[in-house]
């Protein structure tokens, strides 16, 4: 019988096979999804997949990108954001 933790569908399955030719179960955690662009729904690159109680232990600049819009906006939208800024 499975340990209660292991039930959730948090969880990731996979058949091991070990020394003893017996197939066993191993679990693992399922990954996080990566943040996403506000505008064009790409993922964000330099912005880490944590757990809510990890982002806390990290510093500010450890969180997102240094840099106007980071952790919202991809590089490339950013720049569109600044091209319309100086236009208008």
């Amino acid at each position: 019988m499975t340990k209660t933790r292991f039930r959730s569908g948090s969880w990731t399955k996979s058949k091991v096979k070990t020394p003893g030719n017996k197939i066993v179960t191993h679990y693992s955690r399922q990954k996080l999804s990566a943040m996403k662009c506000a505008k064009c729904k790409k993922p964000l690159h330099g912005v880490g997949r944590y757990l809510s109680k990890q982002w806390k232990k990290l510093s500010k600049t450890e969180k997102r990108p240094e840099r106007p819009y980071g952790g919202q906006l991809c590089s490339a939208c950013m720049r569109q954001v600044f091209r319309e800024k100086v236009l208008d």
